[in-house]
Parts: C-alpha cells; structure tokens; sequence
C-alpha cells in the first residue's frame, strides 16, 4: 500500500446513517454448496425485509463475477482475493447503515474468518446453508455437477475440492427440509431477536 494514502474520517457516522433507517447495520454471510439454496434464500429475504421498509443491498456471487471480480479466476489465489474484496465491500455498504446480504460459496474457514475480522462483534452473521451434497446434485440447476462429474470442469467445490462447513453458524438452514417461507421466518425472527430490525421498521 502506498505510504501517502490516508483513511478519511466521515462527518456522519455509521451509526447515525443506520438511526435514519431505522435498522442495525449487519452483514448476513450466506455460504454454502452450489444449489444449497444461498441466491434463492437470500433474494428471498430482500425482498421480505424491502417490503418491511429495511434497507439492504444483495451481493451474489456470479453478478461480482461480470463486474468488480471480473478480472479473477478460480485459482485458490483468485478466490480468495474475490471473498477479499466482496468482504470490503460489505463493509463499505454497512458504513452506509445497509443490511448486506451476500450469497458466496465461500467454501473456506479462513476466507470467512477473513471477513468475520473486518467486522464489529455481532454484524458479521454466518448463514450455513446446511443442504446436503445429494441434494444439491440432484438440483443442480447451472449442470455444473454433471460437468464436474464428467471431468469438464476442475476443483468444483463438493466434488474434487472440498467444503470446510461452519462449526459455529449464527444460523444453519437446511433446503432439503425447509422451505423458502420458513427459511425467511427463521432468518426475520433471528434479526429481530438480536435488535437488528425493529418490529414495523420502527425502533423502541
């Protein structure tokens, strides 16, 4: 990094930009396999919490892949400066007073770690996509699978490259079991359980 760069201060801090919003700033981390339900489930709760009057932004994976990340690969290299710099985005997006909402595959401890560390206790939550691999497979709704199975495509997360699952998730969701109402039911009771929304938008 360049020695002549410095970090400007805002005159408006996060906190007050989140008072207008009548929200908490928060990242909701989603990860999980392909077709673990990660993009449907966190649409899904964009639009709950839109129609709720919150304030958020959706990161998903292969959208940053056509625009900020497009310059990367597939390499362990270029997929951890991807979960990187969707990370300091997010945090950017929360310094707005945003609820983030990120759908990454994100198939390493240490990459979400990573991004954990960028955060202030309890805004940074994991959401487990815990659907299993049969499952997933039996979906497969991109046929990365079938092409992953076929030796078409190499270091596929949950077939020649592995999934490091979350020991400890703020939240585990499983698809095979759970539908899409429920999954959004769990996810609002949590936020509001931990004072990141307020009951009707508006805070106590």
């Amino acid at each position: 990094m360049s020695t002549n760069i410095v970090w400007h201060q805002h005159k408006i801090t996060r906190a007050e930009r989140a008072h207008n919003k009548n929200q908490k700033p928060c990242l909701l981390w989603f990860t999980g396999l392909s077709g673990s339900g990660k993009s449907t489930i966190a649409n899904a709760l964009d639009v709950a919490l839109h129609e709720r009057g919150y304030h958020t932004f959706l990161l998903d994976g292969d959208n940053v892949r056509h625009g900020l990340n497009k310059d990367l690969g597939f390499s362990d290299a270029d997929r951890v400066e991807n979960i990187r710099r969707i990370g300091e985005v997010s945090k950017l997006f929360t310094d707005a007073g945003l609820i983030v909402l990120s759908a990454f595959i994100s198939p390493f401890t240490s990459d979400r770690r990573m991004v954990r560390n960028l955060f202030p206790a309890g805004e940074f939550i994991e959401v487990f996509m815990d659907t299993p691999l049969e499952t997933c497979e039996q979906r497969d709704p991109k046929g990365l699978y079938e092409k992953a199975r076929a030796g078409q495509i190499k270091h596929f997360t949950g077939i020649d490259s592995p999934y490091e699952s979350p020991e400890r998730p703020e939240v585990r969701l499983d698809t095979s079991i759970m539908g899409v109402e429920q999954c959004i039911d769990h996810l609002i009771g949590y936020l509001l359980q931990r004072g990141l929304i307020f009951d009707n938008g508006k805070t106590p």
